[in-house]
């Protein structure tokens, strides 16, 4: 239930961690300094969640959880698999996308966050926030300019099991917005967004008052 950092970087292939495509990341699952990154090699990957996958470990572990915690409010609970309450609803757009497209689809979509593909690899995520600040560095032609030439942001990645309370700390540790929900076969499930948080604890107060 590790959860992974993806650096910066071109659309240019897949992104995802290790564990789902063979490219290199960090895990960032503690909030520890992270060792310098040796590129000659791949680090160390999420084998927990590999052997979990395969092994059922997972849906026992949320049974006994769930059985446990089942009067508390969803936000009090010890564990809190991302799954229970991230975004389904996924819009992507291809790295040979302009800015202009990017901007226009988010605005179609009615959403903030955008999968880059590149041949059916993740190859990114792009945030409205960040496609609007990129824009205002770079004024000339930035509309026009295609996301293939772009050095995307990091990103985060987990697992639909991953703790919600774990990640949303990895969030605010790398000042990330959201964190893109990976199932077993590497294919994007989900997306979880700060929004996503403040709809959680907004509902949660809601019951809590009607009580």
């Amino acid at each position: 239930m590790s959860i992974f950092v993806s650096e910066p970087g071109r659309p240019v292939g897949t992104r995802l961690p290790e564990v789902y495509r063979g490219r290199r990341v960090d895990d960032v699952s503690e909030l520890t300094e992270s060792h310098p990154i040796n590129p000659s090699r791949s680090e160390a990957t999420d084998a927990e969640f590999q052997q979990a996958a395969h092994s059922g470990r997972q849906d026992r572990a949320v049974a006994e959880y769930g059985a446990a915690a089942a009067d508390m409010p969803r936000t009090e609970r010890p564990y809190l698999p991302v799954s229970s309450f991230c975004s389904q609803a996924l819009y992507s757009v291809s790295a040979s996308a302009t800015v202009s497209e990017a901007l226009s689809s988010m605005d179609e979509h009615g959403v903030n966050h955008l999968v880059v593909m590149s041949e059916n690899n993740v190859a990114g995520v792009v945030e409205l926030r960040w496609l609007l600040e990129w824009l205002h560095e770079h004024q000339v032609n930035a509309m026009s300019q295609s996301l293939l030439h772009i050095e995307l942001p990091a990103f985060l990645t987990a697992s639909p099991e991953t703790d919600a309370h774990q990640l949303a700390r990895l969030m605010l540790a790398h000042r990330l917005n959201a964190a893109l929900v990976i199932d077993a076969n590497g294919a994007p499930a989900g997306i979880v967004s700060s929004t996503d948080y403040l709809r959680l604890y907004a509902s949660s107060g809601r019951q809590e008052g009607a009580i």
